[in-house]
Order: C-alpha cells, then structure tokens, then sequence
C-alpha cells in the first residue's frame, strides 16, 4: 500500500457510514500525532530521528485502519447488499375481500416467478381472509439473485377489476402492500433480549400431530419499535424461535440502514421509490390488460402472464431504469 504521503486517505467517504463511525475517533487521533510528530522535527531538528520512527509507526496504524475500512465496508457488501435470502411480506389493503384475494394473487406470482428462476420458497406464516385470500401472509426465498431482482418491489400494488360478485359490472380498486426483507447472514444490530416479548402457539394446518398439538408458532415483537416478527415454518419451537429473531435482526438493520440513509441523503432523484411500503408503485388494470408501473411510466400488455409470474421483463425494465425518479401519483 501506499504511503499516506502518497496517497492520502478520503474520510469523509467514511464519515456518515455507521458500519466504521467507531473507527473514525480512532483515525482522528492518529492524524493529531503524526502532526504532532512532524511540527516536533521542524522546531527540534535534533529530533528528526525518532520523529521520523514515530511517523513510521503512526503509518503502519493508519494503513492497518484502512485495511478495517475496506474490510467492512467492501468486503462484506456483496452479502449485505445482494443477499441471496429474503422474506416476501404481502398484505392486503384498501378494498375488502377483493383485497385478500389480489393479496393472495400477488404472492402466488412473486412465488411461480421465484420458481420459474429456480429459487426455494417456503411459507413462514399466513393468516387468511373469511371469504378468501390472505390478510397478511410471509413467505422465504432463497436463491442467486433473488434479492437483487426482487428488491424493488417494495411498495403499494393496485388493482382494477371487476370482481366476480359485482353485478352492476363496475370496475372495483383495491390494494395490497408488498415487503421485500433481505435476510442478511451479518448485521451490526444487537437486540437486548429484555426488549422482546415472545409467545408462542399451535400451528395451525397440515404437517402432522407434532405441529397441531404442540405450541410451535413463535410471534416477537420488538418493543421499542413495535415491529413484530411471526413464524410457523418449522417442525420445532427452537427453529421457529431462530428464523424469527433472524429475521427480525434483519428488520431492524434494515430500519437502521434506511435511517441513517436519510440522514446523509440530499437527493433521491437517482433513485427508484423510496421503498416505502405506503409508496404506490405499481396498477394492475384488468379490464384494459395493462400492467403500469408509476416509477419509471412504463407499461405492459399480458397482464394474465404476468400474474401467472412472468415478470422478467418487467423487473429488468425497472432494474434498468435504476436512475428514474421517484413515483409521482398519477391518479390513474
């Protein structure tokens, strides 16, 4: 490596990065001694030596902290950036049973995409609707890729269409929120246990006495901030317990992440949405086959091939227009 002489060290790349901010006191202090070693020279020139050996030594520190920068905010980045682990979250919203229903249309999609691309799945949890569809459902995903495909899909889906109960043949709106969570195998969050409230139930469906007859199910909440994390995948209380606090680990990274995104972040012109799941991002209109996204003002005919997953192309369209600006609500 360099010298610093050489090759001076930028920190204000550094300077609003919370993975390295405890290293930055520690640079700081060694900068003021290596200037302190070098005014020591120029006023004591019988002090050239040792101060020549204490620079000598105060680079061999800075280029080790370097290598600590690096480390952490390069090496790991490929794992914490593009997981190749993430939860799919879909909720219904706004519009009743024909809400739980799109919910559950949505899911099924990202699930037959995720299949069509060779990625396992598996339901954490899912709580449904009296008359069908699914409230709120959580599913994993694991596969190469999955998380940079998926990861702008975060956001309010619309549909219209006229449900099959509709008699006058007017076409209905309704909602459904999507969360795309990565699961990041590393992160800096540290849960102090007294701040989680834990319980535990019966799973619920097919898997066997075990499942129905022992309580199971684990269901978290995060007390400072409320989030609540629920899993039923697994046969025993132990394994549920694990994917849970994982998960929410990862939850709260992500709310540390974004947070202190916003802090330093002057411009999001460059950016697809904010990833916000009050944000709405994309309508699904039935009646006029199309498929719009608002973030980028583009749209698709094939709207059933879409649903039944074929969303390549409309994922690689969005990834492309990584630069477009935010969605604006066009009142379609």
């Amino acid at each position: 490596m360099l010298s610093m002489t050489q090759s001076p060290f930028d920190l204000a790349q550094y300077a609003n990065d919370h993975r390295v901010a405890y290293l930055i006191p520690e640079w700081e202090r060694l900068t003021r001694a290596e200037k302190d070693a070098q005014e020591l020279m120029e006023t004591e020139p019988t002090m050239k030596e040792l101060g020549e050996k204490e620079l000598e030594q105060i680079s061999e520190q800075k280029q080790a902290l370097i290598a600590q920068f690096e480390l952490i905010t390069k090496g790991d980045n490929a794992e914490r950036e593009m997981p190749n682990e993430l939860v799919l979250e879909v909720r219904s919203g706004a519009g009743g049973d024909e809400a739980a229903l799109f919910a559950e249309e949505l899911a099924r999609m990202y699930l037959r995409f995720a299949e069509r691309e060779g990625w396992a799945s598996k339901k954490l949890h899912e709580s449904r609707a009296t008359l069908g569809g699914i409230k709120e459902a959580a599913f994993e995903i694991r596969g190469k890729g999955c998380f940079e495909q998926l990861q702008f899909e975060t956001g309010v889906h619309r549909v219209q269409r006229i449900p099959e109960t509709e008699k006058q043949g007017r076409i209905h709106t309704s909602t459904a929120s999507v969360a795309i969570l990565p699961i990041y195998k590393k992160t800096t969050i540290t849960i102090n246990p007294t701040d989680i409230d834990m319980s535990f139930t019966r799973s619920g469906g097919a898997g066997g006495q075990n499942v129905n007859k022992v309580e199971t199910a684990v269901r978290l909440v995060h007390k400072p901030t409320g989030l609540e994390v629920k899993c039923t995948s697994e046969r025993s209380q132990q394994q549920n317990r694990e994917k849970a606090m994982q998960i929410l680990a990862s939850r709260l990274q992500q709310m540390h992440d974004e947070e202190e995104a916003k802090k330093v972040a002057t411009e999001r012109a460059g950016q697809i949405g904010t990833g916000d799941r009050s944000e709405k991002i994309r309508t699904y209109n039935f009646p006029q086959d199309r498929v719009t996204d608002h973030r980028i003002k583009e749209s698709w005919s094939g709207i059933e091939t879409i649903m039944d997953g074929g969303i390549a192309g409309v994922l690689a369209n969005i990834k492309a227009a990584g630069g477009g600006s935010a969605p604006a609500d066009d009142g379609e």
